[in-house]
């Protein structure tokens, strides 16, 4: 599965070399990049960001990036973490650590110089990896020989790993579907399943951000599935998921978002039903979904051009479009009558509502609650009579402030 043609350009950046020189001007092989940047460089792909571990100890990291005339910022120092930061580009630099002890959330650890030791307190093979800046490639768990088979396999025993954090449950079904070719490792996946009900000590916070991250993978229906065969979908919402109305979703709208694959698997049974807070989703992602689970049903109800036209305004384009979306997944409508109501509403989209409490008030009506019921009133009528022009919606104003004075 490795890249022919690894991807190791960024290294030359001038602002990382110059970090790189930075931390290493205090002794050879003091700095080395580690962990995702180096596995997704051997895949061909640019990572998206930049980790190096360290020997010095947080406040001589510090000292070494001030010696050089570079900026830090202390990201996190409990954890021995430190951002350095030259020209355009940041490294998060975090001194090499050992555990001493874990309780499935949170680990107190210790500080070492022993690169082996450092690599036996990560997850996976493939996030051990270590690049020095000359280009040496250090492997202390055999994560090259996992990463060219397209295996995501934990380091040493894979229960120990788990259980000094539950997270790694789901970063085990995150990982595999991003890397894994053909079946999940099976020692894995089983040690998974044996402390499956350790996902209910994490944080809602933790949960809700590896699930969407699961929801965001380039094929989600299949790693999806694999956590409710062992529990791991129960352990975190106990309503029956829907993984086929997931697969349908995926297979017909690819690039559907993660929250609306979330609103495929659960689908919504009261708009406060809890499943936002216990995944910690924000404001808008909530909104989102509730509102595509509900809307969803209606779309098989649409009537013609002048309803569709209606649902588009009231659920606005892009909900219109997760609603119809939905609506195909659950088999509630066909794909190609989606196709038919979607074309339908791209051609047909409603303006904006045409006036505001000015013209209201221009016509005389004081203010207050009155100017509130009389644009309500005429928009619920420029509704129903199919969004006209401008010019007839104050004729349909005028009307209606006539009848009440």
């Amino acid at each position: 599965m490795i890249a022919r043609h690894p991807t190791f350009e960024w290294t030359e950046r001038p602002g990382i070399v110059r970090i790189m020189a930075a931390l290493n001007a205090a002794g050879p092989d003091t700095a080395r990049f580690v962990g995702g940047c180096v596995r997704d460089s051997l895949l061909g792909l640019v990572p998206k960001d930049i980790d190096a571990a360290t020997r010095l100890r947080p406040d001589d990291t510090i000292a070494a990036l001030c010696a050089a005339g570079l900026r830090f910022a202390p990201t996190g120092l409990d954890h021995g973490t430190v951002t350095a930061i030259a020209d355009d580009v940041t490294v998060e630099v975090t001194t090499l650590r050992a555990d001493i002890s874990t309780d499935g959330r949170r680990a107190i650890v210790s500080y070492t110089e022993d690169w082996a030791m450092d690599a036996r307190r990560r997850d996976f093979t493939i996030n051990a990896l270590y690049r020095s800046q000359d280009g040496a490639i250090f492997d202390p768990t055999g994560g090259l020989a996992d990463l060219k088979a397209g295996r995501v396999k934990f380091i040493g025993d894979a229960g120990a790993r788990i259980q000094e954090d539950y997270l790694r449950i789901l970063r085990f079904f995150r990982f595999s579907g991003r890397f894994t070719i053909g079946a999940l490792d099976g020692a894995g996946l089983a040690a998974c399943k044996s402390h499956v009900d350790g996902i209910k000590r994490l944080s809602a916070e933790r949960i809700g951000a590896e699930l969407m991250a699961i929801f965001a993978l380039e094929r989600p229906a299949d790693i999806v599935g694999q956590m409710a065969e062992i529990g791991a979908l129960a352990a975190i919402w106990p309503a029956e998921p829907k993984i086929d109305v997931l697969r349908r979703l995926i297979a017909t709208t690819p690039d559907a978002a993660p929250v609306l694959c979330l609103a495929a698997l659960w689908p919504v049974t009261d708009d406060n039903d809890g499943l936002g807070s216990a995944l910690r989703l924000s404001n808008v992602d909530s909104r989102r979904r509730v509102s595509a689970s509900r809307h969803a049903g209606r779309i098989p109800h649409l009537n013609g051009r002048a309803e569709v036209r209606r649902a588009v305004y009231e659920f606005g384009a892009d909900g219109f479009r997760d609603a119809v979306a939905l609506a195909i997944a659950r088999e509630a409508i066909s794909v190609s009558a989606g196709r038919e109501i979607s074309e339908i509403s791209e051609k047909n989209v409603p303006g904006l509502f045409p006036i505001s409490g000015k013209d209201v008030l221009a016509l005389g009506v004081k203010g207050g609650p009155e100017i509130g019921a009389i644009l309500s009133a005429v928009e619920k009528l420029w509704i129903e009579s199919d969004f006209p022009e401008e010019a007839r919606v104050r004729e349909i104003l005028a009307e209606l402030i006539s009848t009440r004075r």
